[in-house]
């Protein structure tokens, strides 16, 4: 399967319903994206969204990359990597990883951070074939009330 990654840069109707349709494939209570989250995402200046596309253009993963300048340097972060069921296998996860690193890279990232589910095997053999090392650390989160 060949396979295109893209940085997107504008919420189109059919970006929106990509991202619609994949999201659910990453998590049951993400909810589903509508065109102003996704343009919110493309608007801020630390999100980048990564489509990968096979050769007749239909979209088949995403990746969300976030680049932050911090005091002790620029730090890097992947979330929401979701490659489409049917797709899985073909090296489409792969490709968006590498483009994500390289972009990072380009920005001036000192260091690439991702988490992954210990029941996502195939993904976190994925990410330590490309070279990210298991950290010994904790990952902790504050959950806001929910509002209407």
């Amino acid at each position: 399967m060949s396979v295109e990654v893209e940085v997107v840069r504008e919420a189109t109707d059919e970006v929106v319903e990509a991202v619609a349709r994949l999201l659910p494939q990453l998590s049951g209570t993400a909810g589903t994206p509508d065109r102003a989250s996704v343009d919110r995402l493309l608007r801020g200046d630390a999100g980048t969204l990564l489509l990968a596309r096979t050769g007749d253009g239909r979209a088949v993963g995403m990746l969300t990359l976030l680049v932050v300048p911090l005091l002790s340097g620029v730090r890097s972060r992947i979330e929401d990597v979701v490659v489409d069921d049917a797709a899985r296998g073909h090296g489409v996860g792969a490709a968006l990883t590498q483009e994500a690193l390289r972009l990072a890279e380009a920005a001036g990232a000192r260091t690439v951070d991702l988490t992954s589910r210990p029941s996502r095997q195939a993904a976190n053999r994925l990410y330590e074939r490309l070279g990210f090392e298991l950290r010994d650390s904790r990952v902790y989160r504050y959950r806001f009330a929910v509002r209407p």
